[in-house]
């Protein structure tokens, strides 16, 4: 029988996140009114008004871009103990970020801020930004080296992930 499991974990915003995208936005709307503003000054030259009205329109696209792709998710996707997680940005873009084979876990637990990180290690955030829930797992990645994945697994999700720990981690929990 094939253990397979998906979780969804939408990324809570903090205060910076939302700081930053209202600074985006405002930034964003002003630009764009200025260049609007250039355009229509300079009605005498044709060229230039058409070129600002085109960088008016760039920049105001550009500021809706940058604003929906700050909203980010996480798919957890277990499959008979291989764990795959991509980010979903503005619920249209999917970006695979990582796969590994919980067989392989090095360690595997509750994370902790300030735990030990060796300076060759790369660290993979996948959660929603409260610590209180958060695991860790390490292991060797083919293409980053020594690994720690950081991520928020649901009771189903654990479940399964402890199920295909090996079993010294296993006994470890």
């Amino acid at each position: 029988m094939d253990n397979f499991a998906e979780q969804l974990v939408a990324k809570k915003e903090t205060s910076s996140d939302k700081a930053r995208r209202i600074a985006m936005i405002v930034c964003g709307v002003f630009f764009t009114i200025i260049l609007i503003a250039l355009a229509i000054l300079q009605l005498g030259n044709s060229i230039v008004s058409f070129m600002g009205l085109i960088l008016a329109a760039a920049t105001g696209y550009g500021t809706y871009y940058f604003v929906q792709s700050s909203y980010v998710e996480y798919e957890y996707a277990f499959t008979n103990g291989e764990l795959d997680i991509d980010k979903i940005i503005a619920k249209k873009k999917r970006v695979e970020m990582i796969s590994a084979d919980v067989r392989k876990f090095t360690a595997f637990g509750k994370y902790e801020d300030g735990m030990e990180e060796s300076e060759d290690m790369t660290v993979v955030f996948a959660t929603d930004n409260i610590a209180s829930h958060e695991y860790y797992a390490d292991f060797q990645h083919d293409e980053y080296g020594t690994t720690r994945l950081v991520f928020v697994p649901d009771e189903k999700m654990l479940g399964y992930i402890t199920k295909a720990l090996p079993y010294k981690l296993r006994n470890q929990l």
